[in-house]
């Protein structure tokens, strides 16, 4: 196994552990397992009656769990997205705990042929499910100009995102974009001077998210939370790493939808939402894990449970 601080040094990892108030024979679900960080941890908080579920769709992920030889350990080859479905296939219906993190892994970005980073020249994937049929190659050379102005200005918030869609076009109409490196000197025209390697981040994250339909499966994952916790002493953790992952996740434990809109019953005037945070503000690394994971200074963590009215 890829050791965990070489493939994904866990982010906020005791702040996660504190936030799902493990029992130790308790169910739990890490629905991103990646390098095995988190999973790892709260096995080791486990008693022997514990159980852990862990759900990955990288065939990178699937290998570090082959270390994993624990019997109260399972691993799951799917996206999270259907959680309900598979632990159903198990036999599980209630849960003690569930944690995501949904930062990319460091393994995925510092591997040039995944195409996720702006560092290395690869070819332009971003796929985390590679069996999936589109890629970033498929978005950048067969969208349309007016998909691409929606996605990069949506996804990566870019300022130009109608310039920029047309710049793509124009060139992909000469020969195929088919690396990142190609790709970034198309970018490196239409950047901001001295904000460049933003410039290519927000980029290159529109693209990621559209490609693995980020947003969508996040929806689909917190609305499916509800049913699964088991009382008001279990809990969901969720990190996040961008502002429009954290809004989804901050709406719905808010108000139980995407918007944020209080849904009060028209009579007595009581919320009707599903859960509740455990904390009023998201949790961020501390000062002396800023200064050795670089990666978690964006990260936000959020805690909540099942909504009491008492």
């Amino acid at each position: 196994m890829t050791s965990d601080k070489l493939y994904h040094l866990p982010v906020m990892l005791q702040e996660c552990l504190d936030g799902l108030n493990i029992r130790p024979d308790g169910i739990y679900v890490d629905v991103t397992f990646g390098g095995g960080g988190h999973s790892k941890a709260i096995l080791e908080r486990l008693g022997e009656n514990g159980k852990l579920y862990s759900f990955d769709q990288d065939p990178d992920a699937k290998q570090n769990s082959l270390a994993f030889t624990d019997n109260r350990f399972t691993f799951i080859e799917a996206n999270f997205r259907n959680i309900k479905k598979y632990l159903r296939l198990y036999g599980v219906k209630k849960v003690d705990g569930i944690l995501a993190d949904f930062g990319i892994s460091s393994h995925q970005i510092d591997e040039p042929s995944r195409g996720f980073s702006t560092r290395f020249e690869g070819d332009l994937d971003m796929r985390m499910n590679q069996k999936a049929e589109v890629s970033a190659f498929t978005i950048i050379n067969e969208y349309s100009e007016a998909q691409l102005h929606k996605i990069l200005g949506m996804y990566g918030e870019i300022k130009n995102a109608k310039t920029l869609a047309n710049a793509i076009c124009t060139a992909r109409m000469n020969t195929p974009i088919k690396t990142t490196g190609e790709l970034k000197a198309i970018l490196e025209k239409h950047a901001p001077k001295f904000k460049e390697f933003k410039y290519f981040a927000q980029v290159f994250q529109a693209i990621r998210i559209e490609v693995n339909q980020e947003l969508e499966v996040i929806q689909e994952f917190l609305e499916q939370v509800p049913d699964l916790l088991r009382d008001t002493e279990s809990r969901l953790a969720i990190m996040t790493f961008h502002s429009l992952e954290d809004r989804l996740v901050k709406n719905y434990i808010k108000a139980g939808n995407f918007n944020g809109e209080l849904d009060r019953d028209i009579v007595f005037g009581t919320v009707t939402k599903p859960l509740e945070g455990i904390t009023r503000k998201p949790i961020e690394a501390s000062p002396e894990e800023l200064s050795i994971n670089n990666r978690s200074r964006s990260a936000k963590l959020r805690i909540a449970t099942l909504f009491s009215e008492l």
